[in-house]
Order: C-alpha cells, then sequence, then structure tokens
C-alpha cells in the first residue's frame, strides 16, 4: 500500500518535528551516497538543525574540495552574469545613440525629397540646395563614367 500524500507545512509538535527531521536527514544523506556511488557525482551536502547541530555529507576526503570547486563554479558564472549584464547596458547605449541619430536624419531625409521645407529659413534652404547641387554633380559624374565604360565595352 502507498503512502499517504504529505502536506508540506511546519510541523507544530516539537517532538513529531525532531522525529522528522532525524528520519528525512538520514533518509537525505542516503540519497546523497546513492546518486554518488551511481552516477559517480561529486556530492556535498551540509544540512543544520534548528539547534545549530551540523549533519555533513561528502564525497570527497574533504569537504573543502567541493566547496572551493563551488565557490569557482559561482565565480565564474558570476562573471559571465556581469558580462552578459555590461553587454546589455552596451547595446541599450549603443541603440539610444543611433535613435537619436535616426531623429536627425529623418528631417534631413524628407527635406530632400521637398517634402516639410516650410520649416527652413533661407540659410538652411540656401544649405539644402547646395547639398543638393553636389550631389547631382556626383550623380551624373558617376553616370558619364558608367556611359563611357558601357560604350567602350559595345565597341
Amino acid at each position: 500500500m502507498g503512502r499517504g500524500k504529505v502536506e508540506l507545512k511546519r510541523i507544530e509538535n516539537k517532538i513529531n518535528r525532531q522525529v522528522t527531521f532525524s528520519k528525512r536527514r538520514s533518509g537525505l544523506l542516503k540519497k546523497a551516497r546513492e546518486i554518488s556511488v551511481l552516477c559517480d557525482a561529486d556530492v556535498a551536502l551540509i544540512v543544520f538543525s534548528t539547534k545549530g547541530k551540523l549533519s555533513e555529507f561528502s564525497t570527497q576526503p574533504s569537504m573543502e574540495r567541493i566547496l572551493e570547486r563551488y565557490e569557482r563554479y559561482s565565480y565564474a558564472e558570476r562573471q559571465l552574469v556581469a558580462n552578459d549584464q555590461e553587454s546589455n547596458e552596451n547595446w541599450v547605449i549603443e541603440h539610444e545613440k543611433l535613435k537619436a541619430r535616426m531623429e536627425v536624419l529623418q528631417p534631413n531625409q524628407r527635406n530632400f525629397m521637398g517634402e516639410e521645407l516650410d520649416s527652413l529659413n533661407l540659410k538652411g534652404l540656401q544649405n539644402l540646395e547646395q547639398q543638393l547641387d553636389s550631389a547631382l554633380k556626383h550623380i551624373r559624374s558617376r553616370k558619364v563614367k558608367l556611359c563611357n565604360l558601357v560604350s567602350w565595352i559595345c565597341n
């Protein structure tokens, strides 16, 4: 016959709580030994009772070796997390810079398309005209080079 489901809450009766602690601690230590033997795993188990009594189990000759290994591993994990956070912060900063740059470039693009020119004063319009003239000269120069290349290939 199977066991009934146990409600997980603090056991109020001190004696029952101590008996349960003792039995469960024994079971936990047994399971720690089993997993270490069956799976060749390094296991360290530390349990403190409510009165502060220490129970421990370690597959290594000394608990310190496993704890040192744990420290190295958790330090490496913290470094990875810190690097990820730093990387994320860099991406956030880069995103903000690009967003600001876009906000500056979008009105210029609309001006180049002949839109929203009412907001420009005389100096702004002259500057825009100069930029468009320069771009037009560059486009015509490229066009002439391509036409010369095509006519050279065709002959």
